[in-house]
């Protein structure tokens, strides 16, 4: 016997597969994300002159929570689809964080090719993140 409960749980996933289906297509498919920082690939990103973003993160810091979006936005926009994000795990990767120079989490740092074009620490106002972001290009 088919109760209104399971009824109704059934019908609200079909309507969550269909809101799905429609928002994905509205992610463009330039859209980066980052992914986890390796040497190897970081020096590959540098060989090929590409643009280079570092995140240097932590999951429990509430700066680097409110630069996610801010990132996200920027980096969907067609002029950074070249653009290479790696993030530096601030805890789990401290040798790393010091290689960067980097003091504290929330720190960004734009690399074109293998020259550092800028850095930021702790900022959360998305214009200037777009004017450290254009420097990469």
């Amino acid at each position: 016997m088919i109760t209104r409960r399971f009824l109704n749980g059934v019908l609200m996933a079909g309507a969550l597969v269909g809101v799905l289906a429609v928002a994905a297509p509205l992610v463009p498919a330039w859209a980066n994300a980052a992914v986890p920082f390796s040497a190897e690939a970081f020096k590959a990103a540098q060989a090929s002159g590409s643009p280079i973003l570092i995140e240097i993160h932590a999951d429990w810091c509430p700066t680097c929570k409110a630069q996610n979006p801010i990132l996200d936005k920027l980096t969907a926009e067609p002029k950074f689809k070249d653009l290479k994000i790696f993030r530096v795990d601030f805890d789990a990767m401290k040798p790393v964080v010091k290689e960067f120079g980097a003091r504290m989490q929330s720190t960004l740092i734009v690399f074109k090719g293998s020259a550092e074009q800028g850095r930021s620490v702790g900022d959360t106002k998305e214009a200037s993140i777009a004017a450290l972001l254009d420097k990469s290009l």
